[in-house]
């Protein structure tokens, strides 16, 4: 019988890691993308986002209420479907959230450099020293992590506010760009969804939670909620700043945008400690689905070992930080930001095909919400870039072979 982990993470404790996982790369960076591409219109993509979020978000918990282990939709594949769909989403999350974190650790190295004399092409070795900081943290188990999570999302939310009351202190103005278009909001939305994807840490997380069935989908909800509000709030403040017309995308932040001060500073450090933030729950989640992998033989089993307390996994950990260490060696944000946005939609599809399969004895949620969940993936999908539609569907069924010759 395998080993499992200690239940230590209350309904407080897993909101805190839903909002240190998502208040990071999505608050201080992508809704900003998102105006850029829907102007105006960015609270309603903003919206969009939020709805598929709560679908799936929904999806999750309740297959985690009925089949609570870790590993995610990676577990919930096998056990309501078949062994390629699981196969298929434990890969796609364990690159995605790689590539996530790969580009928040990049992203905090680049921000250094920046707000210090410290030369730019240290960034990368910045983002490396970040990963492993974070592993060694996640190594001490959970308990101790919840404690940084708690001080990170205050730090997040003060920085947050405090942008959302200076923008809202502005004169409102008329973002210049090309007449929107209903694809440009749909566009902005997928964007904006990958934003909000840290609820499915708390899912993952499925076998450390007390009382699974009740506080994974209340913690699930309360999280999204704040979320939505926080982003509409900046989604409203960044459309009072005349220069928000003229940002690159691929260097935007809302420091950018605030006059040399101490907001502006404020604003620099709350985003550097978002992005640590993001980085601390992705190697935890991921380091998860890796030692669920492990256990089913998807991948050796030596990382389906736990510590000596039962607290952590320190082989599945080293290997989530090896293959993050990989990407940002790397180094092309913007490519590992599109391809997450590719297999985050896929895995939250294959999310809601599994919960579809849920006895009506389990099932709280009503079928009608896993269906619209799943149409959103799909319908959002197709709005990411041909090229990593292209790729991502090569390393789908590389995947497929790979699984079918093991078996």
């Amino acid at each position: 019988m395998s080993q499992q982990l200690v239940r230590s993470t209350s309904l407080a404790g897993a909101i805190v890691l839903g909002l240190g996982s998502i208040l990071g790369t999505g608050a201080f960076v992508s809704v900003g993308i998102g105006a850029d591409i829907a102007g105006g219109a960015v609270l309603w993509a903003i919206l969009i986002a939020a709805v598929t979020a709560l679908c799936n978000g929904l999806s999750s918990a309740q297959l985690a209420s009925a089949h609570s282990v870790s590993g995610g939709t990676y577990e919930y594949g096998y056990r309501f479907l078949n062994p390629a769909y699981g196969v298929t989403a434990g890969s796609l999350f364990v690159v995605a959230k790689s590539a996530s974190a790969a580009t928040a650790a990049l992203a905090v190295g680049w921000y250094v450099t920046n707000v210090t004399a410290i030369p730019e092409y240290l960034a990368q070795w910045i983002a490396a020293a970040v990963l492993v900081l974070f592993t060694l943290l996640v190594l001490g188990g959970v308990k101790r992590t919840n404690w940084v999570n708690a001080a990170i999302v205050t730090v997040s939310i003060v920085a947050l506010l405090a942008f959302i009351i200076t923008g809202h202190q502005q004169t409102a103005v008329v973002v210049e760009r090309a007449l929107v278009e209903w694809w440009h909001v749909l566009q902005a939305a997928a964007l904006l969804f990958v934003a909000y994807t840290g609820y499915g840490r708390i899912a993952t997380m499925g076998e450390e939670v007390q009382n699974p069935r009740q506080v994974i989908p209340l913690a699930v909800i309360l999280t999204l909620a704040v979320v939505t509000l926080l982003y509409l709030g900046v989604g409203s403040a960044l459309l009072h700043f005349p220069s928000i017309a003229d940002f690159q995308a691929e260097h935007f932040s809302l420091a950018s945008l605030l006059p040399t001060g101490p907001i502006q500073w404020l604003v620099a450090v709350g985003a550097v400690v978002a992005m640590s933030g993001v980085i601390l729950n992705l190697i935890l989640g991921v380091s998860r689905v890796v030692l669920a992998m492990g256990r089913r033989a998807d991948l050796p089993m030596r990382f389906a070992n736990l510590n000596d307390q039962q607290t952590s996994a320190p082989s599945a950990t080293w290997l989530t930080c090896v293959v993050m260490l990989v990407l940002v060696a790397i180094g092309d944000i913007k490519t590992a930001w599109s391809f997450s946005a590719f297999t985050v939609l896929v895995y939250y599809g294959i999310t809601n095909l599994a919960a579809l399969k849920v006895t009506k004895s389990d099932r709280f949620v009503p079928k009608w919400v896993s269906i619209l969940g799943l149409v959103s993936c799909l319908g959002l999908v197709v709005f990411v870039p041909w090229q990593v539609l292209l790729s991502g569907l090569i390393f789908i069924v590389v995947v497929l072979l790979i699984h079918q010759l093991r078996r």
